[in-house]
């Protein structure tokens, strides 16, 4: 069905809506960087634009750097000679324009005969002031949000693929492998939404049947391994485990909490997230949710409709589960919003 409104015209509003919200917050807030965390970047970003090393401490390579692909991204603008402050925001700006283009085609996928869907999305979506304050961070937050959105796109386009021919198939699951290994270089968390997905498919399988579902399957895993690879081995050598250091760090900086029993880890992982205006928006997420399960029966390829609810929902559990860190806005939570 063909879009009643003008997308362009819509694309335009939301990045310069995006630009100038995030502009705002950084010209209001006096345009550094809020954490320790975004300096660590910057300085694994300048060595390894500087020298070729990963290392915090030139000369002493060292997996303290959660976000790989992020790191390399602030590099680029080093190597370019592109003032660091510029360019980081720039990304966050860009990265929150992106997430409410995608979210609005998204949208539009859902609900394509509601006049302004797609702007009312979006503009929802550059108006949430947890990811105005991701966009302006200096962290890796808000490009891991339009990560999460993408790989649930790229789901969703196999409600609509019309070839099943192998070629078709094997292109589509290896570029959603190489969708995945970005997202997962991003935050390590990225996993659990690949994980999902690839559970959705295999249960829904959309226009698809069982072998197709394989060999898109394979070819995901295939690239999905290649982009990740070098990571693990290279975490593997400096910490022997597949996750950096911090990974442990934080956890034992959250130890005490685990004293708490879960429900009350999840409370306090909720209350972060529920300042603004997404608040409202709960009884339709409600409301969406029990129409989609009722009719999955007759329609299995209605489970792909619900990832964004799921893996929204899943993130918020496993942080609860296993970093039960709920400070500075409920950062690590903050990539569930865009879903929601």
């Amino acid at each position: 069905m063909r879009s009643l409104v003008n997308p362009r015209s819509t694309d335009a509003v939301l990045l310069l809506a995006a630009l100038a919200v995030t502009a705002l917050y950084i010209a209001v807030s006096g345009g550094g960087f809020p954490l320790d965390d975004s300096w660590i970047h910057q300085t694994y970003a300048r060595n390894l634009a500087e020298t070729g090393q990963w290392a915090f401490v030139p000369g002493v390579p060292s997996a303290a750097s959660t976000s790989a692909l992020y790191t390399v991204v602030l590099a680029t603008g080093y190597t370019l000679g592109v003032p660091f402050a510029l360019w980081t925001h720039g990304l966050g700006a860009l990265a929150l324009a992106l997430t409410a283009l995608l979210g609005a085609r998204m949208a539009g996928q859902i609900l394509p005969e509601v006049r302004y869907i797609g702007l009312v999305t979006g503009l929802t979506l550059v108006f949430a002031w947890h990811l105005v304050w991701a966009a302006a961070s200096g962290m890796e937050t808000m490009i891991f949000s339009l990560f999460t959105l993408l790989l649930i796109w790229l789901a969703w386009r196999e409600l609509t693929a019309r070839s099943g021919a192998l070629r078709d198939v094997l292109l589509r699951g290896g570029i959603f492998g190489v969708a995945a290994g970005l997202t997962t270089l991003t935050r390590p968390e990225g996993a659990l939404l690949v994980g999902l997905i690839g559970l959705a498919l295999l249960v829904a399988r959309p226009n698809m049947t069982l072998r197709t579902v394989i060999i898109w399957g394979a070819a995901a895993v295939v690239t999905f391994l290649i982009v990740l690879t070098p990571y693990l081995l290279f975490n593997l050598e400096m910490t022997g485990g597949l996750l950096p250091d911090t990974a442990a760090a934080k956890r034992s900086f959250a130890e005490p909490i685990f004293a708490l029993g879960y429900l009350e880890r999840l409370r306090m992982m909720i209350v972060p997230l529920l300042a603004g205006g997404q608040l409202l928006l709960i009884p339709g997420m409600i409301v969406f949710v029990i129409m989609l399960l009722r009719g999955v029966r007759t329609d299995r390829a209605r489970l792909l409709w619900l990832l964004p609810t799921v893996w929204g929902l899943a993130l918020i559990a496993l942080y609860a589960a296993w970093l039960p860190l709920p400070i500075q806005h409920g950062r690590y939570l903050i990539p569930a919003l865009p879903a929601l």
